[in-house]
């Protein structure tokens, strides 16, 4: 255990480096999180060796993974669901299977992996950075677009199921097996807390309301609604989930726009969710970006040999896999050729989620330093390179231009 002393200096370098490091990729048009990643290379063993990764880093990177998924289910519109119905649940449900079975089949029968490592690279691959994909069509103009509806729509149901298939894998990484009982078993309990956690969270919310009304004392909704947070991670741990599942949830059920199973609809108070967004920010800036620093730490470059072609080959066809994968389902809709491509661009960078999917993967020595890193670069490229293009082929595509 680290110093007092030490573990200041440590959280001031990783501070600062992240909040550096995004700087200059946002000013180059790449996505914030791979400045942070950047960050966590260079002042990590990879490079200048600065910072080692340690239990507390560690543990403070895993609050970062909850508030990172209290913030998606907290953007989650249930209403975009409704409104981009069919188109997005089928773009969704292509960009999600047909991904995980690629990958799954190429690590099994072409690289020779193990089941479980196939599972949490197929399930890495079957991710979808709402936040990315977010940006772009926000700097297109394209958000409200036919295809941008459609997309969000589709992220959203991609970011529930990938946190199902999470939860499952994470239940194979504890035991270290694929259990089929303990699989359905899984699947039951995170389906109930689905189902209650959201609408507990929302009874408390009601809550929190009334005693902020009350309170003398500033600051009481992020005390409270952190302490949820806390509350629901704790729970999803309780019943062998992730827990940052727990953190979705309860941002689920805070969200501006929570609906409940087969239309049923709880009452949001609009201008109270939007409150509770804007006092969570600054918690959720402070504590995200070190999950992302800790990415970059937990690994060191400098180990791997880049010459080795076993490296590139895996890195090329997981590539190959997460492009085709996303394209092929956004090619399952019944829309126009030029729609169609748009949205398995804007479907394709992986960005925060799929990093979350090979971090608890090496967390849990299921993968090895090679593969981790080959999935790394998997990550890495498809987050910053299908922004680029999508912008280029917009820019170039008269169908697309309203």
């Amino acid at each position: 255990m680290a110093e007092t002393h030490e573990l200041i200096f440590q959280l001031m370098v990783i501070l600062l480096a992240a909040r550096i490091f995004a700087e200059l990729a946002v000013r180059v048009a790449v996505p914030s999180v791979i400045g942070e990643i950047a960050a966590g290379i260079i002042i990590g063993p990879s490079l200048f060796g600065l910072i080692e990764m340690n239990q507390t880093i560690q543990l403070l990177g895993e609050v970062g993974i909850v508030l990172l998924l209290f913030e998606v289910g907290l953007q989650t519109d249930g209403a975009k669901l409704l409104k981009s119905g069919v188109s997005s649940f089928i773009t969704a449900a292509g960009g999600f299977i047909i991904p995980f079975v690629l990958g799954f089949v190429v690590c099994q029968f072409v690289l020779g992996y193990s089941i479980l490592v196939s599972l949490f690279v197929g399930g890495a691959l079957t991710a979808t950075s709402i936040g990315v994909t977010i940006r772009v069509l926000e700097s297109l103009r394209k958000e409200h677009s036919k295809v941008g509806q459609v997309v969000l729509g589709a992220a959203v149901i991609d970011d529930v199921l990938g946190v199902i298939l999470l939860a499952l894998l994470f239940e194979a990484s504890v035991s270290n097996q694929f259990d089929i009982e303990g699989a359905i078993k899984i699947v039951i309990f995170v389906g109930t807390f689905f189902l209650l956690a959201p609408i507990v969270a929302k009874l408390m919310s009601s809550l929190i309301k009334d005693a902020n009304d009350s309170s003398l004392v500033p600051g009481l909704i992020p005390t409270t609604v952190m302490s949820l947070v806390l509350f629901f991670a704790w729970v999803a741990h309780l019943i062998g989930a992730p827990e940052l599942l727990g953190g979705f949830a309860a941002g689920l059920a805070l969200s501006r726009r929570f609906f409940l199973p087969f239309g049923l609809a709880i009452k949001t108070d609009q201008k109270f969710a939007s409150q509770i967004d804007l006092e969570m920010k600054p918690i959720a800036r402070l504590f995200v970006p070190l999950f992302f620093v800790s990415v970059g730490l937990s690994v060191d470059l400098s180990m791997i040999d880049w010459s080795s072609m076993y490296l590139w080959l895996v890195s090329g066809l997981l590539f190959v896999v997460a492009v085709v994968g996303k394209m092929a389902g956004a090619f399952l809709v019944n829309a126009p050729i030029s729609e169609r491509i748009a949205t398995g661009l804007a479907m394709t960078p992986r960005g925060e989620v799929g990093l979350i999917f090979i971090e608890l993967g090496r967390s849990s020595n299921i993968l090895n330093n090679e593969i981790y890193v080959a999935m790394l670069l998997v990550i890495v490229l498809t987050t910053i390179v299908p922004p680029f293009v999508l912008k280029w082929y917009y820019a170039n595509n008269e169908q697309l231009k309203e």
